[in-house]
């Protein structure tokens, strides 16, 4: 895969329309892989790396999205915010448009997403400058995600943050999630912190008799109060545990429908009704275009030969109508010569042949002959239908051939959709299990709503017994404490143990042999020489000095911690088995100045075929920019942020190569 361009529209701090060519090119044949953007905090290096995720996927780049409204709530934040909200944009989208070598063939794809305030996002997608009109929003989103899977992307597309929080991370959660991420698994963790308040009497003994009475009738029914708040509370935080492990369930069946071609299936009845309504619609269109043939369609297929025929019948009516005219003057003449006998016997001689010589002669020139000898009434009767009926004609087949030619292509296209989808018995187990899950997260959300009420209820009557109770002293008041503690912590780490499954003890291999590979190569001659053994049941990364002792990960420098998450993160990318660019959003920044040389020498320019660097002037700075890295660099940004405008704009260079040409 290669990302080819990005074009953000008044997408967070970039107003207006920015298109940024990210093509890693060549030259004198070498290929240079680094794409290298420099902007200072704040400027919207971290905007660019959001984009490319959101692009691909949407509400998936975003955790933690309860609802529809949530992810309304986000596309919101992601539309420029402006100087002020008067002239904040309305709409926002971002393209991205990159090459993908799927089963041996490269295809070109352009990833549409926009958007208006307050309303959910619109999809498009193009393979090879086609417009995927037949895939509606939640199939363009499967058809994304099976080429590009999320949790694998996001072992390529990464920020400082992860990396910090894999490094820091020494209970090796972190990891294992990555792990279990790598490998199609998805990790189930949650702690609850179950509070119990314990309540402390205030000590009464120095009240009057009847205000000591009040006071502990009131104390024993506000602890009687406080005790139910806090176990209708208890109940509602176990039955948000089952919430929240009911959801996880979901999402896993989801992705689970989504890899298998779910989005197509579900439209897939949809599918087989619009071409049952096609196909009646092509049989009907068939019968017209027959209709018309056996009309007079025929006269619109031979408009040569038919022009000679009406030049012969009106060349035939001319001879006619000539023969009719000769007929009347041969009488006309005899008449003539008649009267002229009577006195003048030589003129009627001379007027008769004279006559009869010009008939024979204007005769002699027609050089038509009688084929058809049809009648007047039968020649315009066929005049007629060539040139009017069969121009009718015509038009009527046209308009049905067209309306049918757009009809097989719908039919095909509807086929297609529908081979796509995979049989419903490959997903009646997944929707059954969809559909169970969702009816029981619906009645244990009603429970989980229902307890959050009585909890309130009945802390309304404690704080109105508090109330009361401090009415009744002056000089003393209720002390009540409250403490936390968290329970089922244990427990809840043994039932995730219990749910990972074995995994194949060649592939965990390799994924160490790879981490081994990396740091090695990224470590200084002075660090531990570190190797990782990883256990193929728990996903537990246990670390090894050269000598196979386990060490502890809190016992590594804060550069040996960076460089350890940098080199895992490079070999589960190695191990995934995905040829994806590299994008990497500051990540050097607590690195020292060693470990960061042998970033910037070792990984960098090998990370990837396309490597997408986005940093700070401290962090790729003027000796490394022009020591070690701009032999590998493609092209160069910088971001400039403008403080007035509140919005950023990119030039081309790098902060120390600026020559300052805008970024339409």
């Amino acid at each position: 895969m290669i990302i080819k361009k990005l074009v953000l529209h008044n997408f967070r701090v970039f107003r207006g329309t920015h298109e940024i060519d990210l093509s890693p090119r060549k030259e004198k044949g070498l290929s240079k892989p680094i794409v290298l953007f420099g902007g200072l905090n704040g400027a919207g290096k971290t905007s660019i790396l959001t984009a490319v995720r959101f692009a691909l996927y949407g509400r998936l780049a975003f955790e933690h999205l309860v609802n529809n409204q949530d992810y309304i709530n986000q596309l919101n934040e992601l539309i420029h915010n402006g100087i002020n909200n008067t002239q904040s944009p309305k709409e926002a989208s971002v393209s991205l448009t990159f090459t993908y070598n799927k089963d041996g063939k490269e295809s070109e794809f352009t990833v549409i997403r926009s958007w208006e305030r307050d309303k959910k996002d619109q999809l498009f997608l193009q393979q090879d400058g086609e417009a995927l009109t037949e895939l509606n929003y939640d199939q363009c989103q499967g058809f994304l995600n099976e080429l590009i899977p999320s949790g694998i992307a996001d072992l390529f597309f990464f920020d400082g943050e992860k990396i910090s929080a894999l490094a820091e991370d020494e209970s090796g959660k972190v990891l294992q999630t990555a792990v279990r991420r790598l490998l199609g698994l998805d990790l189930v963790s949650k702690l609850r912190n179950d509070l119990v308040i314990y309540l402390k009497r205030q000590d009464a003994k120095g009240l009057g008799k009847n205000f000591q009475e009040q006071l502990i009738q009131l104390s024993q029914s506000k602890e009687m109060f406080s005790h139910q708040a806090e176990q209708y509370r208890f109940e509602a935080d176990h039955i948000k545990i089952n919430i929240e492990t009911l959801k996880a369930d979901i999402r896993t069946q989801e992705a689970k429908l989504s890899a298998q071609g779910g989005a197509f299936a579900y439209t897939k009845a949809q599918e087989q009704q619009k071409v049952n309504t096609l196909l009646k619609e092509k049989e009907q269109l068939e019968k017209e275009i027959r209709q018309e043939f056996e009309g007079t369609l025929s006269y619109a297929l031979a408009p040569t030969a038919l022009s000679k025929l009406l030049a012969q019948l009106d060349a035939e009516s001319i001879i006619k109508q000539e023969k009719s005219v000769s007929k009347e003057l041969k009488l006309f003449a005899k008449t003539l010569s008649k009267n002229l006998s009577r006195h003048y016997a030589k003129i009627e001689t001379e007027v008769e042949e004279s006559l009869k010589k010009y008939l024979h002669d204007h005769l002699k020139t027609a050089k038509t002959n009688i084929i058809f000898d049809l009648s007047e009434r039968e020649t315009s009767a066929i005049s007629h239908a060539i040139n009017n009926d069969s121009a009718k004609s015509w038009q009527t087949f046209n308009q049905a051939r067209n309306k049918l030619a757009e009809v097989e292509i719908e039919l095909e296209n509807a086929s297609t959709n529908i081979q796509r989808a995979p049989d419903d018995e490959q997903l009646l187990d997944i929707f059954k299990a969809v559909r169970e899950l969702d009816a029981k997260l619906q009645l244990e959300t009603q429970k989980y709503i229902a307890l959050l009420l009585k909890a309130k209820q009945a802390k309304q009557n404690e704080l109105n017994c508090a109330r009361q109770i401090q009415k009744l002293h002056d000089q003393h008041k209720a002390e009540y404490g409250s403490s936390s503690a968290i329970e089922h912590a244990q427990e809840t780490i043994r039932l995730l143990d219990e749910y990972a499954e074995a995994l194949t003890e060649s592939r965990v291999q390799t994924l160490a042999a790879n981490f081994t590979q990396a740091y090695r190569k990224l470590a200084r001659k002075e660090d531990l020489q570190i190797s990782a053994r990883i256990n193929p049941q728990t996903f537990d990364v246990e670390l090894v000095n050269e000598d196979s002792l386990a060490i502890q990960r809190k016992s590594l420098s804060a550069g040996e911690k960076q460089i350890y998450a940098i080199a895992i993160l490079e070999a589960l990318a190695k191990t995934s088995g995905r040829h994806l660019p590299v994008i990497i959003d500051t990540p050097l920044g607590r690195l020292d100045s060693k470990h960061r040389d042998k970033l910037i020498e070792y990984y960098f320019p090998h990370a990837s075929h396309q490597v997408i660097i986005l940093s700070t002037d401290t962090e790729v700075d003027e000796q490394y920019f022009a020591e070690h890295l701009q032999a590998h660099i493609s092209h160069s940004y910088q971001i400039n942020f403008d403080g007035a405008a509140k919005s950023s704009w990119l030039t081309t260079g790098y902060f120390w190569e600026q020559r300052c040409l805008e970024i339409s």
